[in-house]
Order: C-alpha cells, then structure tokens, then sequence
C-alpha cells in the first residue's frame, strides 16, 4: 500500500495516521541501502548501539506506531501482536553488538505498519 492506495473514503485523521506510520517505520527499518546488495537498515540497529538509552529511544519509537494502530481502531490481537513485535525487538535487541544485527533482520516497524495496513484495507 503506498500514498496512492490509501482509500480516499478514510477520514482525513486516518490517512495522515497512515502517513506518519510510513514515515516513522521507514526511518527505522529501511532508511539506507548497504552499498552492494539489497539490504536496507534503518535507525533502529544504529540507536541500539547506544549503550541502554538507544535501545529505550528506539522502543519508545517504535510504541508510537503502536499508539497510531490503537488509535486507528486497530482490534485488540493485531495491537498485542504490534506490542510483541515491539517487546521481542526491544529485549533481542539489547543484547551487545548482536543485538543491532538482530534489529536489522527483525524490522518491528515494517511488520506493524503491514498490521495497520491490513486492518485498514479491510475495514
């Protein structure tokens, strides 16, 4: 789903909700390509290298499209597999330097903004 599939009979609120879930999941899990392959990595495995607090900065961004998900209406077992996501994230990633290679490859964003999504293309 990108900005031209967002359904136009959306609310306002909820198209832009949509927008700034894109936004914040990009800049997380896919902001920059590794020269010479196909791989992309966001600020996610970047912040966990930050001794505690770039792990806690990045969880605490990442419960922001959560609360997009929550206030989007998203039902209750999508917005507990979007806090799991988040949760398995935040503890596989704060294990040292191993931990931001598992955030590169886990990508919590990107599976919650496809949560949304599909929520959003059904209802």
């Amino acid at each position: 789903m990108n900005t031209a599939d967002i359904p136009e009979t959306l609310p306002r609120r909820k198209r832009k909700s949509i927008e700034r879930v894109r936004t914040v999941s990009r800049l997380l899990d896919e902001a920059f390509r590794i020269p010479g392959t196909q791989f992309r990595v966001g600020l996610d495995p970047i912040l966990g290298l930050l001794p505690v607090g770039g792990d806690l900065a990045s969880a605490l961004i990442s419960l922001y499209i959560a609360l997009e998900g929550y206030r989007m209406d998203v039902p209750r077992h999508v917005l507990a597999r979007m806090l799991a996501n988040v949760a398995i994230d935040t503890f596989g990633g704060s294990v040292p330097v191993l931990g931001s290679v598992f955030d590169a490859a886990w990508k919590a964003n990107r599976k919650n903004r496809a949560l949304i999504e599909r929520h959003v293309e059904r209802y």
